[in-house]
């Protein structure tokens, strides 16, 4: 009697090609990855020794429509330790489907990636935040109605993973001593992941305050692909604008932006001071 082996799964495929135009490219990859978020895409200028490539040069690599996402993968040392940075990535509201838009992320685990760092840009929710803050994320809920796990399960974890945990206690415990060593003000909370690509009516804010501090419409899908995975995880909010104390001014990406730049040295000292601890 023959026995035949099952087939990959078509994603495990195409995360393994992935994998290997890393590798081709940079070689070995770190165990420590940085996913920054819209405006946060400095943090990869702050490398030394970086080199840069574009995704649309790797393998099943999207390439973000949205300003502020360079769609560059970079390699580089932050005080001597390597670290990769994914500056950008492809969101659900581009017309992507989870699984493209987890792909990349997904490749780079399967290349070695052990301790995930990401960040977002994000609306406060919190009366008690202020533009400008940085957020730990505590907790996450997902109002995407997006999960990347739907469908054949990857042997790179268990079909029902356990997500009461999502954010690791010790890489956050470590993430507030950074902070207090660099006297930066961090804000904790529950971060809510949105569809998007439209900002919250008010409606929505009223609700959202029920569950979260921040919302974004990122790093959920993101977070739980890692956790399947089992790479520890840690999550970082930039609070770009205030949801909650109302002014005349609309909000716009372009808001973001410039909050992500003026708030970009506070971000790169934190996740600098962070890494040296590990």
């Amino acid at each position: 009697m023959t026995t035949t082996t099952p087939p990959k799964p078509e994603l495990l495929v195409r995360m393994e090609e992935a994998a290997q135009s890393v590798r081709n490219a940079f070689g070995a990859v770190p165990e420590v990855l940085v996913v920054a978020g819209s405006g946060l895409g400095a943090f990869a200028e702050t490398l030394a020794d970086a080199k840069a490539v574009s995704y649309d040069e790797l393998r099943h690599f999207p390439v973000s429509t949205v300003v502020g996402h360079a769609g560059k993968l970079v390699l580089g040392k932050s005080g001597g330790k390597p670290v990769m940075v994914m500056n950008g990535r492809k969101h659900l509201y581009e017309g992507v489907d989870v699984e493209v838009a987890t792909l990349p992320l997904r490749a780079l685990m399967l290349a070695g990636v052990k301790v995930l760092i990401l960040s977002n840009a994000a609306g406060g929710l919190n009366v008690k935040f202020n533009v400008g803050d940085l957020m730990l994320i505590t907790d996450h809920f997902n109002n995407m109605y997006r999960n990347p796990l739907i469908g054949r399960n990857l042997p790179s974890g268990p079909r029902f993973p356990d997500m009461s945990d999502p954010y690791d206690r010790k890489l956050s415990s470590l993430m507030r001593e950074a902070a207090i060593e660099q006297q930066v003000a961090l804000r904790e909370g529950v971060y809510v992941g949105n569809l998007g690509p439209t900002y919250e009516t008010q409606a929505e804010v009223q609700m959202l305050r029920v569950v979260g501090d921040a919302v974004g419409m990122s790093t959920v899908p993101e977070n739980i692909a890692a956790v399947h995975a089992g790479v520890r995880v840690v999550g970082i909010s930039l609070i770009t604008n205030s949801l909650v104390q109302r002014t005349d001014a609309i909000t716009s990406h372009e808001e973001v932006m410039e909050t992500g730049r003026n708030s970009g040295e506070t971000f790169c000292r934190l996740v600098h001071a962070f890494i040296a601890k590990l």
